[in-house]
């Protein structure tokens, strides 16, 4: 076959993964952590739904079931070191908030903080999915609340200022590309 090149099944997540980065907020009992995820993505309009890998062996995973809340922080090209820090960082080991440098505010729906400096925040409430949470570290959550940098993203359209304000998209191996130019058909 011409025009093709067979991809290893342990790799073809890499095709399809490159939607933005998020950064993972939670909260619970006092404590706080975020973590780094390329796996996620929309579900639904109304109400507006949203779907995320957490890992079950992560401190974010603990205050998630916990709290039953997260928030999708969406970073920028000028984030992706912070990023990498945070997504290759125990919370359990490590004060991502204070070590790492990452800031925070307070949501306005749900108690994970907002990570200062992102293009865009989604506050979210677990969609109680046992099964999938269990099995596939999968979590459905409807948004509550939903904030974007007017910089970058207004009337209903990301446009990116600088190279600086692109949102981040996961290889792998420490390697992002940043999201291109819009244009339209």
């Amino acid at each position: 076959m011409s025009g093709r090149v067979a991809v290893p099944l342990a790799k073809a997540y890499l095709l399809l993964n490159h939607g933005p980065t998020v950064l993972v907020s939670s909260a619970h009992g006092g404590r706080q952590n975020v973590m780094a995820a390329a796996w996620s993505m929309p579900l639904d309009f109304n109400p507006p739904k949203v779907a995320v890998v957490i890992d079950k062996s992560t401190l974010t995973r603990e205050l998630v079931d916990a709290s039953g809340e997260f928030v999708l922080n969406v970073p920028s090209r000028q984030q992706a070191a912070m990023a990498l820090a945070v997504g290759t960082q125990s919370g359990r080991e490590v004060d991502k908030f204070s070590i790492v440098g990452v800031g925070g505010t307070a949501a306005t729906a749900v108690g994970a903080p907002l990570i200062a400096g992102c293009l865009a925040w989604l506050e979210c409430r677990v969609i109680p999915e046992p099964h999938n949470q269990q099995n596939y570290d999968l979590f459905l959550g409807e948004v509550v609340a939903a904030w974007a940098d007017p910089a970058v993203f207004s009337n209903g359209r990301w446009h990116f200022p600088d190279q600086q304000r692109h949102s981040i998209h996961y290889q792998a191996g420490g390697s992002f590309f940043a999201t291109g130019e819009a244009f339209e058909v």
